[in-house]
């Protein structure tokens, strides 16, 4: 068993940050190596478009399947395994955070916690096929090497995944992406607590780090999504214990460490109030 989980970026691939691959009828093998890493993470998003075929997949421990005309993402940090992928025919577009504008991020990190794929509608997919064969034409070295190419290339990246947000969220207007001053803050602590869950654990700390009060935070945070600040610092750091319980050979001590307690009985406590079983025992149950 694996110490830590594989975690891949694209500086291996393009040192652009975006990534575009067309997709033929594909069907996976063993020497697929963009789809078939095995257990792993990526530090982009992951945009697939399917236009035909069916396609399997695990995130985060719970199996996702698409097929005929469907779309679906990838989160930065989550971690998957390509399962099946049977006559795929599409596109699968992968992007630095980064690149993306914070009211887009804010559509993918914090809208959605059990993420599953959409089904669309001819007119939504022939506009995303002409956006994604528009980004692939453009997405080449001679335009992303200048700085007018690259933002002609990141446009038509933020149009595409702006088409996905806009599909996710059941909406085809832009007034979606007009923020409230509550909408802003819910959006930067929830991006800064992925970012420090491990080492920030109280809501006080996020609300310093924003500069407001705790009670500000809190009120903020309920009203946007109905459960407190404290409940989604716990979220991230549930589903980091559950990804290395899992897909580790740490002991709970030293994953209680990982993820920034001294005191690894007290983590133990904080895993069995909230998932209501030990530590021990989700590891038992899930590798079965």
């Amino acid at each position: 068993m694996k110490q830590s989980i594989p975690t891949y970026d694209l500086n291996s691939i393009t040192q652009h940050g975006i990534l575009i691959e067309r997709i033929e009828k594909r069907t996976m093998s063993t020497e697929d190596n963009l789809f078939d890493k095995g257990i792993h993470r990526d530090s982009h998003y992951i945009f697939t478009y399917l236009q035909s075929g069916r396609a399997k997949m695990m995130v985060d421990f719970k199996m996702i399947e698409a097929q005929d005309t469907a779309v679906f993402f990838l989160l930065p940090g989550q971690v998957h395994e390509g399962i099946l992928m049977d006559d795929v025919s599409g596109w699968f577009i992968a992007v630095k955070a980064d690149l993306l504008p914070d009211t887009l991020r804010s559509v993918f990190e914090e809208s959605l916690i059990d993420i599953q794929p959409v089904v669309i509608d001819r007119i939504t997919a022939e506009k995303l096929s002409s956006c994604a064969e528009m980004l692939q034409m453009s997405c080449n070295e001679e335009m992303l090497e200048t700085k007018e190419g690259f933002f002609v290339v990141q446009s038509l990246m933020n149009a595409f995944t702006g088409m996905y947000a806009m599909i996710f969220l059941g909406e085809s207007n832009s007034e979606t992406f007009i923020e409230s001053r509550a909408i802003q803050l819910n959006r930067q602590f929830r991006i800064l607590v992925r970012k420090e869950f491990k080492t920030m654990k109280s809501p006080s700390a996020y609300a310093e780090a924003l500069h407001i009060s705790r009670g500000y935070l809190t009120e903020v945070i309920w009203e946007v999504t109905g459960r407190s600040a404290q409940f989604w610092i716990h979220q991230e750091i549930l589903i980091e214990a559950k990804r290395l319980l899992s897909f580790t050979g740490l002991t709970v001590k030293e994953i209680a460490y990982e993820l920034g307690y001294s005191d690894h009985t007290y983590f133990s406590r904080l895993f069995s109030k909230v998932e209501g079983c030990p530590p021990s025992a989700f590891r038992d149950r899930n590798r079965k």
